[in-house]
């Protein structure tokens, strides 16, 4: 939630949208500027003196107020100019790392109300945005753009090697010698694909109309990846519960880049303790990732067939005869779930055993 709230944050200010014209024209003119974008009391009440301007926000009218020396106060989302020429009094005992006085208020005040707030430096003719505790420096269009495409290519590499991981251990689960070891690396490869695409959205966020090509670039690399992971999650969490696959997701999300890598920090997230020892427990997965590859079924019946059958293992050694008995499947579908799971299989092995496999 915090990082898709500072994509928005970034988005107000990509080339082509309405506040990035007028901050690229007191850019220009170099004079620098102040602007507060929310109208929250606790907001206003750190503000002092200035003029009230109360009207429809357009580019031209906030650059022409930027030349006085105050603050500029817009409403959020971005529709109106609230004030202007305004002096901001954040508490002074807000701790900030800022040495510019204009970029030091900017910080306090985005930390103490948790509003977006824009400094531009006149010195150094830069863009930087403030919201809570975040800080973001704004890059050349064309410099953004080089970061974007090696950021994809680096998810590339990291998707192909996501897809063996979970290739690897599909192969490991149809065999029924899992160990929590194979899980964990193909739980931490998808995780690293999320955090990688997630990277490149800020970039998009900062392009605009120009990010269009990455996207559509980023949409077809991480199609899927989201559903896989929780699948993957529902398989192997300790208690299976939807709301409990989604709190050890989240749980993954505040884990930093380091910590991530720490098998046994996963490993205590997914509820089967932190210690080494762990690893080499032997798991068996539900089934809810392998059967949702097999066509034509719903996730309402495989969610059956997991709460009868409770493996991949047992649903694959039932008859077709014993899967009629699940509720909403017929004779028909019985048997398609049988050749489904059967020829999903024999494709993996055949990949696995290809000598062209990278």
């Amino acid at each position: 939630m915090r990082e898709a709230r500072f994509i928005e944050a970034l988005e107000l200010l990509a080339p082509g949208a309405p506040l990035r014209e007028a901050v690229d024209s007191i850019l220009q003119a170099n004079t620098g500027g102040l602007i507060v974008i929310g109208d929250s009391e606790q907001v206003l009440s750190i503000c002092e003196g200035g003029f009230e301007i109360n009207v429809p926000f357009n580019s031209a009218a906030l650059y022409e107020l930027a030349k006085m020396d105050g603050a500029i106060i817009l409403t959020a989302p971005v529709d109106r100019i609230l004030k202007a020429n305004v002096h901001l009094v954040p508490p002074a005992a807000i701790p900030s790392a800022e040495t510019g006085i204009r970029h030091r208020i900017a910080n306090r005040m985005a930390r103490q109300t948790g509003a977006l707030v824009i400094a531009i430096s006149q010195r150094r003719s830069v863009i930087t945005l403030y919201k809570g505790n975040l800080k973001y420096i704004f890059k050349d269009t064309g410099f953004i753009l080089t970061k974007a495409n090696q950021a994809l290519q680096s998810l590339e590499k990291y998707k192909i090697s996501m897809e063996k991981k979970l290739s690897n251990l599909s192969i490991l689960e149809f065999k029924g010698v899992t160990s929590l070891h194979e899980v964990l690396r193909a739980v931490h490869a998808v995780e690293v694909v999320h955090r990688v695409a997630g990277e490149i959205q800020i970039y998009i966020a900062q392009l605009g109309s120009e990010g269009r090509l990455i996207q559509m670039q980023l949409d077809e690399l991480i199609m899927g990846v989201e559903e896989e992971q929780s699948l993957l999650v529902r398989d192997y969490v300790k208690s299976d519960k939807e709301k409990r696959s989604k709190q050890v997701i989240a749980s993954m999300r505040q884990c930093g880049v380091e910590e991530l890598k720490e098998l046994v920090v996963l490993s205590r997230i997914l509820g089967y303790g932190g210690t080494l020892g762990s690893l080499d427990l032997a798991v068996f997965p539900r089934g809810y990732r392998l059967l949702a590859k097999v066509p034509r079924i719903p996730m309402p019946v495989i969610e059956d067939l997991v709460s009868n059958y409770g493996s991949l293992i047992a649903v694959m050694e039932a008859d077709a005869t014993d899967l009629v008995n699940v509720e909403g499947i017929g004779e028909v579908r019985a048997r398609a779930i049988k050749d489904g799971i059967k020829r999903l299989q024999e494709h993996l092995m055949l990949d696995y055993y290809n000598p062209f496999r990278g």
